[in-house]
């Protein structure tokens, strides 16, 4: 099973039997909830998607060197989420959840698929941390960046005592 399934699955056992409630809660003013973690992680999916996507089609040769993204799950390096991938604060279900993390996961693992395996290897995108970054690293990335955000599920879950 590759990073962004076990991660997935990982994520959702963190959160099963969680309720509606308790996700939405903050621990304080200038942390995130359950929610709004979740909500960041399908913005940053459905962004990467597009962005492989786009340069797929359009992007130039980069050929990258690897880049150490396993670190990604460092929370001890602080990292500012982009504005695009900021959540709201509004209220959402866990079900409501779910079903867009199932529709964003689908959607990048099927860019995967579908893919020539060269392109996404040649091809890439700078990362804010990591700089130019193949295509073919920017799909486990997001893997990597949410088992990160799940340790911080964990630690908002201990803070609420949830």
């Amino acid at each position: 099973m590759n990073i962004n399934d076990k991660a997935r699955e990982e994520l959702f056992s963190e959160v099963n039997g969680l309720s509606d409630e308790d996700i939405n809660k903050k621990p304080s003013e200038d942390q995130w909830s359950i929610k709004q973690i979740i909500e960041h992680l399908i913005l940053m999916e459905g962004a990467v998607a597009q962005m492989v996507t786009d340069q797929l089609k359009n992007g130039e040769i980069v050929n990258a060197d690897p880049k150490p993204i396993e670190s990604s799950i460092n929370r001890d390096v602080k990292v500012t989420a982009p504005d695009f991938a900021t959540p709201s604060n509004d209220f959402a279900t866990l079900d409501e959840l779910k079903i867009k993390l199932t529709t964003t996961h689908q959607g990048l693992m099927g860019i995967e698929k579908n893919a020539d395996e060269k392109e996404l290897e040649m091809k890439g995108f700078a990362h804010p941390v990591f700089g130019q970054m193949s295509l073919k690293q920017w799909i486990p990335f997001v893997g990597y960046h949410e088992r990160r955000h799940i340790l911080q599920i964990k630690e908002v879950r201990e803070q609420l005592g949830i």
